[in-house]
C-alpha cells in the first residue's frame, strides 16, 4: 500500500520554519508546562519550562525534505509525476527530469509581487490509469507587504482555502485544466485531492446558520465561495476529496454546460464520527464510494491515567468549566468520540457561537414544549405529546452537531423516532406565521437541522457522471 498526501493550513502554519510552542503541556504532575522553541514566546514564567528547536513550526522546505517519499517526489515506481512549474507531456516524461523539477527551488511562485513561496501541488500515476491530482490549497498573503518576504511571521493563515487560491494563486488553475486535458487525452481518470472543501458542506444550510447566528460563526468563512467550484469545474475537475472540517459530507453541484462536480468530505479520524473512505473506479464515468466507521482502536484509553491527572489538578484548583471526568468511563472509541463532541458542544460551539438570550430561553425546553410552541390553529395538534417528553433541546442540539459531523452515519446514533419527531417540528414550524424573534430561531434551528439530516449520502454510494447523480447503496 502507498500513501500520497497534501499539504494543509497546519503543516506548514507560515511557509517558511517558524518559532512555535505551547503553554498547556501535560506536565509531569498534572500542571501544564511551558515547550516551546524560542524562550522569548513564554507568556507564564512562573510555570516549568522546556526550550527545543525540535518543537518550531516546520516551513514548506523541512516539510518536503521530511515527507518527499509520501508524494511530494517521484518515484521510480511511478509512471508519470508533474507539478505546476514541469509542463511536460505524458509520453515524453522521464523519471530523471522529474526528480530534478521536484526540488523545492523549482516550486516557487509569487503569491503577492515580492513575495516568492512554495506551491507543493503534484500529480502522479501510481497506478496504471490513475491519476491523482494533489492540490496544495494553501495560499500565504503577507500582513504587510513592506516587510520581509521570507519573515515567517510576516504570513497570514491559510484556513480560508480556496477562496484566495481564485485571486493569488492562478496558476494552480491553469494547472488544473492542462492536467485535465492531458487526462482525457491519454484515457486517464483524474481524481483530485486537497486539504480544503470545494463545495458548502451544510447541505444548503449556511444561509441559515448565518441568520441564525451571525456571518462569522460556525466556520463560516470556511464555506468556498460559488465561484470556486464553477472556475474548476470549468478546468475539468469532476471528482474532489477534501478534508479541513473534520466532517463526513458529500456535496455536488450540476452547472448549466452540463458539468457537475463533486466534493467529498473525508471524517477525521479523530473526531465524530472518525472513519475514512473507500474509492472503487468502475470507469471513467462510473465510481463507488464506501465509507468505513472506525468503532473500536485497541489501547484508546492507554493515556487515560494521564487526563485523571490533570483532571484532579484541575480541580484541586477551582478551575471554572472543567471536562466532564466520565469520558474516561467510555468503553470504545465510538464512545468516547461522541463524548468528546459532547464536551466540545458545552463548552467551545455553545459559548461561542450561540446566542446567550435564544440558549438561556431554550436549554429550559423539552421535546413536548417544544412541539406545543410549533403548533398554532393552522396546524393539527393530534399528535401524541407524551412521545416528545423523552429528549429535550440540549439533546436537539447534540443531535445538530452529530448530523453535521457524520452526516447521515450520525443517524445510527439518534433515535428513529426523534429523528421523526424532528420532522413534525420541522414542518410545523415551517408553518408558523409569527413576529415573535424566539420562535422564529427557533424555526431556523429546525430548518437548519432537517437540511444536515437530508442531504446527499455519505455512506456507501455511487457516483454516476454520465447521469449527473449520486445514488444511494445498502
Amino acid at each position: 500500500m502507498r500513501f500520497f498526501i497534501t499539504t494543509g493550513n497546519h503543516d506548514p502554519v507560515s511557509p517558511f520554519l517558524k518559532d512555535g510552542g505551547k503553554s498547556d503541556f501535560l506536565g509531569e504532575h498534572g500542571s501544564p508546562i511551558n515547550i516551546f522553541s524560542n524562550k522569548d514566546l513564554v507568556k507564564d514564567k512562573d510555570q516549568d519550562t522546556f526550550i527545543t528547536r525540535d518543537i518550531a513550526m516546520s516551513g514548506y522546505l523541512e516539510i518536503i525534505n521530511e515527507l518527499k517519499e509520501f508524494g511530494f517526489s517521484p518515484s521510480e515506481k511511478d509512471l508519470f509525476w508533474e507539478t505546476p512549474f514541469s509542463h511536460r507531456s505524458y509520453k515524453n516524461y522521464s523519471f530523471k527530469k522529474a526528480l530534478k523539477s521536484s526540488e523545492y527551488s523549482n516550486r516557487m511562485y509569487e503569491v503577492s509581487p515580492g513575495f516568492s513561496v512554495p506551491d507543493l501541488s503534484y500529480v502522479v500515476e501510481p497506478v496504471n490509469g490513475i491519476w491523482l491530482l494533489a492540490i496544495d490549497g494553501n495560499t500565504y498573503l503577507p500582513k504587510n507587504i513592506n516587510e520581509n518576504p521570507t519573515d515567517p511571521d510576516n504570513f497570514h493563515g491559510a484556513s480560508v482555502g480556496y477562496n484566495n487560491v481564485l485571486s493569488n494563486k492562478k496558476h494552480l488553475i491553469d494547472w488544473v485544466k492542462n492536467i485535465s486535458k492531458q487526462a482525457e487525452k491519454n484515457r486517464k481518470v483524474l481524481i483530485a485531492f486537497t486539504h480544503y472543501p470545494m463545495l458548502d458542506y451544510n447541505d444548503g444550510a449556511s444561509e441559515d446558520i448565518k441568520n441564525l447566528l451571525g456571518e462569522n460563526k460556525w466556520q463560516l468563512d470556511r464555506v468556498p465561495n460559488d465561484q470556486v467550484a464553477q472556475v474548476f469545474s470549468d478546468a475539468g475537475m469532476k471528482l474532489h476529496f477534501a478534508g479541513h472540517m473534520h466532517i463526513n459530507d458529500t456535496g455536488i453541484k450540476k452547472f448549466e454546460n452540463g458539468k457537475t462536480l463533486v466534493n467529498i468530505q473525508v471524517p477525521s479520524l479523530a473526531a465524530y464520527l472518525p472513519g475514512y473512505k473507500i474509492l472503487t473506479v468502475n470507469s471513467p464515468t462510473d465510481f463507488v464510494v464506501e465509507t468505513v466507521s472506525i468503532t473500536d482502536v485497541p489501547r484508546f484509553d492507554e493515556l487515560f491515567p494521564l487526563y485523571q491527572k490533570e483532571f484532579d489538578t484541575l480541580k484541586s484548583q477551582n478551575t471554572k468549566d472543567i471536562w466532564n471526568i466520565d469520558i474516561l468511563k467510555t468503553k470504545n472509541y465510538h464512545d468516547f468520540t461522541l463524548f468528546h463532541l459532547k464536551e466540545l458542544v458545552r463548552l467551545r460551539f455553545v459559548p461561542s457561537d450561540w446566542p446567550k438570550d435564544f440558549i438561556k430561553k431554550a436549554s429550559k425546553l423539552s421535546g413536548e414544549d417544544l412541539l406545543n410552541l410549533s403548533i398554532d390553529s393552522a396546524n393539527s395538534n393530534k399528535i401524541n405529546a407524551a412521545k416528545f417528553k423523552t429528549w429535550n433541546f440540549e439533546d436537539a442540539l447534540l443531535n445538530l452537531y452529530q448530523l453535521q459531523s457524520a452526516d447521515e452515519l450520525a443517524k445510527k446514533d439518534i433515535p428513529e423516532s426523534r429523528l421523526l419527531q424532528f420532522k413534525i417540528l420541522h414542518e410545523n414550524f415551517e408553518k408558523l406565521n409569527t413576529e415573535d424573534e424566539f420562535l422564529n430561531q427557533l424555526k431556523t434551528f429546525f430548518r437548519v437541522l432537517s437540511k444536515l439530516s437530508s442531504g446527499d449520502p455519505t455512506d456507501h454510494f455511487e457516483i454516476d457522471f454520465k447521469k449527473g447523480m449520486i445514488l444511494k447503496l445498502k
